[in-house]
């Protein structure tokens, strides 16, 4: 095959098809083209029965002939990849190149499509095993990753932590969509996700003059979650499983925002009341804004990194950790 290095007709383009959806989508800057082309050929990654009924011609054999015909009236190539051995080539010829344009949030057809092809016949037989019970512990696993990686400010790792969290969603989804009872699928779970955020969001979708600022938008999300899901309390809804630094926080940040007083928090009244110290603490905390569990959790890493640097300091020693005494430990914690 001979090599042409001349630039084709200006006329001339590769079209490609976007292949996301069920149907192959064509981008709508490349009508018009299509309607004044001399010649529309179809590229070899595209099936041939979808394309020649519309009046699409096969490609030749001889694709000089198609360069040859380019260099006279406008030629247009459809094609599914711009790495198709005849787009390279007429893109490396010089030839227009269309596209569809993604919008944000395409590549989740990708992902939906590949959680698919796990759990069905010929797929992975693990994930085809899988239940909502015994992908609990990944769920519970990959949010805890995902806040390592936001507490490093590491991106990179966040970025592919937000992906495995993303798995656990869209793998749930599947096996719901399975079941023979009640099922859904990941489209009616973003349905019912837009519609709350649009819901709960009426100052933005909507004429909402009750919101003016972001305290007054928290205490207003409150108010359209329990008329929307019927509550009788303000703590109904509250995950009692979560850890319990956690749970009284969130407690107390649902009862502050229905106007419950703060003198009303359980509180210590002696050396006896652990719990009771402990929660106000929580409550105090999430009272002035901070996240207790988060500023817990930075105490406790910071402990574990000194637990660390002293035992390492002690290796260095020559002293085993595991034979430290009380002595050895405060002799080789960090200053």
């Amino acid at each position: 095959m001979t090599e042409r290095t001349e630039p084709l007709a200006a006329g001339c383009a590769v079209v490609l098809v976007g292949t996301r959806l069920t149907e192959p989508v064509l981008p709508a800057s490349a009508l018009r083209l299509l309607r004044a082309a001399g010649a529309v050929f179809l590229a070899g990654d595209l099936p041939e029965e979808t394309w020649l009924p519309l009046g699409v011609r096969p490609l030749p054999e001889d694709t000089d002939r198609l360069l040859d015909a380019a260099g006279v009236v406008p030629v247009v190539l459809i094609a599914a990849d711009e790495a198709e051995p005849t787009a390279a080539r007429l893109v490396k010829a010089g030839a227009r190149v269309l596209r569809v344009i993604d919008p944000p949030g395409t590549r989740l057809l990708d992902a939906v499509a590949v959680m698919d092809r796990l759990r069905s016949p010929g797929g992975c037989p693990w994930d085809a095993e899988q239940t909502h019970q015994s992908l609990r512990q990944y769920l519970v696993e990959e949010t805890y990753e995902l806040l390592d990686a936001i507490e490093q400010g590491d991106r990179t790792a966040i970025r592919e932590e937000l992906g495995d969290v993303l798995l656990q969603v869209l793998f749930h989804a599947r096996v719901a969509a399975e079941d023979e009872h009640d099922p859904f699928t990941v489209d009616e779970v973003a349905e019912g996700l837009v519609a709350k955020l649009v819901g709960r969001h009426p100052h933005v979708f909507a004429d909402d003059a009750a919101v003016r600022d972001a305290a007054t938008q928290e205490h207003r999300w409150e108010q359209l979650k329990q008329v929307e899901k019927q509550r009788e309390s303000c703590v109904d809804g509250v995950a009692l499983g979560q850890p319990a630094v956690a749970l009284a926080a969130k407690l107390v940040q649902r009862a502050s925002r229905a106007g419950l007083p703060a003198d009303l928090l359980p509180a210590s009244v002696g050396e006896a009341d652990l719990g009771a110290a402990l929660f106000h603490l929580a409550a105090t905390a999430k009272l002035a804004g901070q996240d207790p569990e988060d500023e817990l959790r930075a105490v406790a890493n910071a402990f574990a990194a000194n637990v660390r640097a002293a035992e390492t300091a002690a290796r260095r020693s020559g002293v085993d950790p595991a034979g430290m005494t009380a002595a050895d430990w405060r002799r080789f914690w960090p200053r």
